[in-house]
């Protein structure tokens, strides 16, 4: 994906083919997972280097990713925290608590993402 666009994508390289929603644009990128309960999948915030928790109705995973998705840090963040901008990281992966130890992902783990046109 030469140029990232908001919408859904698959994440490949874990244990299994993860729904992504590509947030891209500015905007979108702001309001990440705020006002949700949870999310089916994970969120790609592109470009990110940092994240914060605050106003979070839950817990999240945090995987930090290099320019070509590498996996470099993951990280579980409770609700009210700010997570540093992390050196390298290009992208930042969010999912509810628990669901990338389950994926299998870990630092090292070079995934890919390719765009979803059937949702």
């Amino acid at each position: 994906m030469a140029r990232w666009e908001n919408g859904p994508g698959i994440l490949h390289g874990a244990a299994t083919d993860i729904p992504v929603e590509i947030a891209a644009s500015y905007r979108t990128r702001t309001r990440g997972l705020l006002g949700r309960d949870g999310i089916e999948g994970a969120l790609l915030l592109t470009p990110a280097s940092g994240i914060h928790t605050f106003r979070m109705r839950f817990a999240l995973d945090i995987a930090y990713l290099s320019r070509d998705f590498t996996v470099l840090a993951v990280r579980t963040m409770s609700p009210g925290r700010l997570g540093l901008p992390r050196p390298r990281a290009r992208h930042v992966l969010e999912a509810e608590a628990g669901a990338m130890a389950r994926w299998g992902l870990r630092p090292g783990l070079r995934l890919t993402v390719t765009p979803d046109n059937t949702r």
